[in-house]
């Protein structure tokens, strides 16, 4: 047998014959042994067994059956329940991302603390029985803004992301020296129940092929994690994915779907790692949804039969996703295929868990073919959590969005002749207001354009405060507008999410481009950074004296309303009858993104964590094009997911 922690392995050389000991001598060294090995239990160890071609944990033949689940995407006061649903299926591991971004979000500044306190979440996988196989990036796409890395890298407009950058790999490396730290004392071999740590992810599919790149975090990882830990990578089953993506010293797994050839894509593993465990690090129990697409949805049946067909081959297996949670917030990223392509609000993914966490017929499917290859834990299941149909709740409309700027943007306007990104003015998330004057009288309808790939992501153009219509990346980019010289002329621009996975993920925001008046470029620009959410975590709107604004008004406007809870606080689904697109939040929480218009999802999770009970829970919405003319929220019992919309169809009852 030979063991290593890295891909290839020294021949350890001939065996020298120790001299013959005297009897005392014998005895003495027998003594000092026992009590050594009294002392100190056997040394715990992880590794790779290439002769057998399998992992060894504690020396003996191991393999893992593992579940992805992102503690970025649940609430904190769930994670014991999803974890204990996945112990309960049979899961011996999760494998867990860490988004940079989500805990460096200006630089050196950084957050640990509640729903991103990635230590307590580590800690409480290992006091439930569960190994850890964790991907701490630094890039991790997940379909999470920017694949996790931190939007102020692009303060540098010309930084070349993944690669040898000496300024990306400062950020990495300042970044790695907080990180991995922490890490370091939860690894296996220190008593911990991390298994084995991912570098980078999927880096075959990116364009740089950089190998003096994944050196370096070869070298860092090591440097702060010790010779020991067993690192790996993950690529796709294409040549060029395995060729770019692998390096010596990291043992190298691949990814594929219950659609794939298991034989053929493990083979293609076999052509880099001829020898060691086979490894699927993501076979994907279902898939993503992107706005304006139909909700994806696999077959038990089909992701049942894929992971059978591992199994029986002896392969190690983690589950993507086992449970997807949601992107809260504006942490959803966004796909390039093509065209830009902003992924939902639910990660629902179609998993074995439901988006609120809920077994489903395909976990138990799951749970059976598992209990074919290893004993299941003793026990029930966990069910479902409660869920309450809260009804409907009122809105009114509070302001016009252009009426609130001083309160959304206390500092005042940045001026600048031309647009600046939201990267120049150092916005990573939400929406920006740019505002310029009409140059001239337009009494007959002028073009109002944007030059191709420059609107990022979608523009709400306003006239005199009156919404003219949607510009928008990849799709409409012009408007036919009149008016008089010196009219206020607004674009408040929406980022939906930068690009996780694709060519180039330098994915700038805001308006790239000058806007042109019948192609003469607009000058003298007032650009206002838009901190809603601090706002709104500070009790506005609803600690605020109500705004006197046109009721019926299109475009950006704030609505408010409130609900009690019935003496509980139960998870629920909240629907959008006929509104169009926006953001919710709740007591404060940021929900996500709606946009019922486009589908398919018609309905935001609402944590039961995030509502009161025994007080008013405080609902505010920013609706971006136009509301009913009866506003209101409808609470459900269970989601509505699957309902794709045609462009220009409002949605309905």
């Amino acid at each position: 047998m030979v063991v290593s922690t890295s891909r290839f392995v020294p021949h350890p050389g001939p065996v020298e014959r120790p001299a013959r000991m005297g009897l005392p001598a014998l005895s003495l060294l027998l003594v000092v042994g026992l009590l050594h090995t009294q002392a100190s239990p056997p040394a715990r160890s992880f590794q790779l067994d290439y002769e057998e071609d399998c992992f060894r944990k504690d020396g003996a033949p191991f393999r893992y059956i593992s579940g992805s689940i992102h503690y970025a995407r649940v609430p904190r006061p769930a994670w014991r329940d999803r974890l204990l649903k996945m112990y309960m299926s049979g899961l011996s591991a999760v494998q867990v991302y860490v988004p940079w971004n989500y805990h460096e979000p200006l630089p050196g500044v950084y957050d640990f603390a509640g729903d991103r306190d990635v230590e307590a979440f580590l800690d409480l996988t290992a006091e439930l029985g569960l190994l850890v196989i964790l991907r701490p990036g630094p890039y991790i796409c997940a379909e999470w803004e920017m694949g996790g890395l931190p939007a102020w890298l692009l303060w540098k407009p010309d930084i070349v992301l993944r690669s040898s950058d000496p300024a990306y790999l400062a950020a990495v490396d300042s970044w790695l020296h907080v990180l991995l730290p922490k890490i370091k004392p939860r690894l296996y071999q220190h008593g911990g129940n991390i298994i084995s740590v991912q570098v980078e992810n999927e880096y075959g599919s990116y364009y740089a092929c950089d190998y003096g790149y994944l050196q370096h975090l070869l070298g860092s990882f090591r440097a702060l994690l010790g010779s020991e830990v067993l690192l790996f990578t993950t690529d796709g089953t294409r040549v060029e994915e395995l060729r770019c993506g692998t390096l010596q010293g990291l043992y190298a797994t691949i990814d594929f779907g219950p659609g794939s050839n298991v034989t053929e894509a493990f083979g293609a593993q076999r052509w880099v790692e001829p020898k060691g465990p086979l490894v699927n690090s993501e076979y994907y129990t279902g898939w993503l949804d992107y706005w304006g697409e139909a909700h994806a949805s696999t077959s038990s049946a089909l992701v049942a039969r894929g992971l059978k067909d591992m199994l029986q081959l002896g392969a190690s297996v983690n589950m993507y996703m086992f449970h997807g949670g949601t992107n809260f917030a504006y942490w959803s990223g966004a796909d390039f295929k093509d065209q830009y392509k902003p992924v939902t609000t639910s990660y629902d993914y179609d998993a074995p868990l439901s988006e609120a966490g809920d077994p489903t017929e395909k976990l138990f499917a799951i749970r059976t073919v598992i209990s074919k290859f290893q004993p299941l834990p003793v026990g029930p299941m966990p069910p479902a959590t409660p869920k309450y149909a809260y009804g409907r709740v009122a809105l009114r409309k509070y302001a016009d969005l252009v009426d609130v700027l001083d309160v959304l943007c206390p500092s005042g306007p940045i001026q600048s002749q031309f647009p600046l990104t939201f990267e120049a003015i150092k916005q990573a998330h939400g929406f920006v207001v740019y505002r310029t004057q009409l140059p001239r009288d337009v009494l007959d309808p002028a073009t109002l354009s944007a030059p191709p790939h420059s609107i990022c992501d979608r523009g709400y153009v306003m006239l005199q405060k009156e919404y003219q219509g949607t510009l928008e990346r990849d799709r409409q980019t012009a408007l036919h507008v009149t008016g008089s010289a010196g009219d206020t002329l607004d674009v408040l621009l929406e980022n939906m999410g930068r690009i996780s996975f694709g060519a180039n993920i330098s994915d700038f925001k805001g308006l790239l481009g000058n806007l042109s008046l019948d192609s003469s470029p607009l000058r003298n620009w007032l650009i206002y950074p838009l901190a809603i959410d601090a706002a709104i975590q500070q009790g506005w709107p609803h600690a605020a004296q109500p705004k006197s604004s046109s009721g019926g008004r299109a475009g950006p406007a704030f609505y408010t309303g409130t609900f009690e809870t019935p003496g509980i606080a139960w998870d629920t689904f909240v629907k959008f009858p006929a509104w169009s697109k926006g953001q919710l939040w709740i007591n404060g929480f940021n929900l996500g993104r709606y946009w019922p218009r486009r589908g398919p999802q018609q309905t935001l999770f609402v944590p039961g964590s995030v509502l009161h009970v025994g007080r008013p829970n405080n609902i505010t919405v920013l609706e971006l094009e136009g509301a009913p003319s009866t506003p209101l929220l409808l609470f459900l019992d269970r989601p509505l997911f699957n309902r794709t919309l045609s462009r220009s169809t409002a949605a309905t009852e």
